[in-house]
């Protein structure tokens, strides 16, 4: 495809794109890359646990009636969804492309051409793509349909509703997360967001496993993006998020938490730990646990201190925030997965060139299928990597 016709095509796209619906994006893709000598485009997103790509077709109440799902892993598909790489397929001609929204992966894009192919002109195409879709998925019951092939819980509703994009990355900073049961989280959460040269990073763990929990949850990082967006400094926000969830549960009910903050300019490491896990950083070789005295459960108002800690983080440190239910999923002979196991997982795929948001979705399948294919407990991740 020359240029030119590349960029008419984008053009195209983007004008004919702000009063389309999410059902609309598949006849005015194909209608407009039709005009550009593309005999075939065809968009795949991913399902929330990132194991099928599910055709949007524009019909039917989830967009997909009379379109095919492709697995994840064992396809052509799922390998340019996997590497974010432009996969040909047998056929001269067709090409599976990603679709990406910077380091978010949200699907594939199958591609057929005329003549011949240019790929750079395809990437095009799947970026556009990707700008439509985060465009018109908010307010798409068609998008929330699609991407579910199981009933999800009241609770996992709103957690999705609430948390940021699984994966974030700039020339700074490399951010993803992942969290499981997708259908029936209770109240795992976590946040991120960036303000300046400061990346806030948080990760929740609300108590139960009920609809409540989630609500725990959701007025936790509501809260924490309050208070951080006020400008309130990091010691004093665990006492702000607290007195939310006094007033609403009157201390029957808690949260523990990690709230953190990342100069991206220094990479100096300030958090707090609020009765959870400790952060681990992977440095090289070396693994360890950030110790830092922990304040009370946020929502107890036990009055211990907030202690502020501090590490200088060095370009290449990887750090994780989970909960305990990413370790403590058991074998059929109850053996935890561990700390060192979940450790080590993420180090092996690391060292493998593995892309940070996939290491993650093998991470939390291999959980699950430690655990006999069911989670006992939410089980969250999030993983930062600061590139100096």
């Amino acid at each position: 495809m020359p240029v030119n016709g590349s960029n008419e095509l984008m053009t195209s796209l983007v004008r004919a794109g702000h009063l389309a619906a999410f059902e609309e994006l598949p006849s005015l893709v194909a209608h407009k890359a039709a005009a550009a000598d593309l005999t075939e485009a065809r968009i795949y997103l991913a399902d929330r646990q990132q194991r099928v790509l599910r055709e949007v077709t524009g019909l039917g109440l989830d967009a997909h009636e009379g379109g095919n799902d492709l697995q994840v892993d064992g396809t052509t598909a799922g390998q340019a969804y996997i590497m974010g790489v432009t996969v040909p397929v047998g056929t001269r001609g067709h090409y599976w492309v990603p679709i990406l929204d910077g380091a978010e992966r949200l699907g594939v894009l199958h591609v057929a051409y005329k003549g011949d192919p240019d790929r750079s002109a395809m990437r095009d195409l799947a970026a556009m793509v990707s700008l439509l879709v985060i465009a018109k998925r908010s307010n798409s019951d068609a998008h929330a349909r699609l991407v579910r092939v199981s009933p999800m819980s009241v609770s996992a509703e709103m957690q999705w509703t609430l948390m940021p994009p699984g994966t974030f990355a700039d020339s700074r900073v490399t951010i993803s997360a992942a969290t499981e049961p997708a259908y029936d989280n209770a109240g795992d959460s976590f946040d991120y967001a960036l303000a300046g040269e400061i990346a806030h990073l948080a990760m929740f763990d609300a108590m139960g496993h009920d609809t409540a929990a989630g609500l725990i949850a959701n007025l936790a990082v509501g809260s924490f993006r309050n208070e951080r967006r006020r400008g309130v400094p990091l010691e004093e926000i665990p006492r702000g998020v607290e007195n939310t969830l006094i007033q609403e549960f009157v201390r029957t009910r808690f949260a523990t938490a990690i709230l953190a903050e990342l100069n991206l300019s220094t990479g100096e490491l300030s958090w707090v730990n609020c009765g959870h896990l400790p952060p681990i950083l992977i440095r090289g070789e070396e693994v360890r646990d950030l110790e830092c005295a922990p304040s009370h459960p946020l929502g107890m108002d036990l009055g211990l201190p907030v202690t502020v800690c501090h590490e200088q983080l060095e370009p290449g440190d990887r750090l994780l925030l989970y909960t305990d239910g990413i370790i403590e999923a058991r074998d059929s002979e109850g053996k935890e997965f561990g700390v060192e196991r979940f450790v080590d997982f993420v180090i092996r795929h690391q060292a493998d060139s593995m892309p940070v948001p996939e290491t993650l979705r093998r991470l939390v399948h291999a959980v699950l299928d430690y655990h006999h294919g069911q989670f006992g407990d939410d089980a969250t991740v999030l993983f930062c990597e600061w590139l100096g």
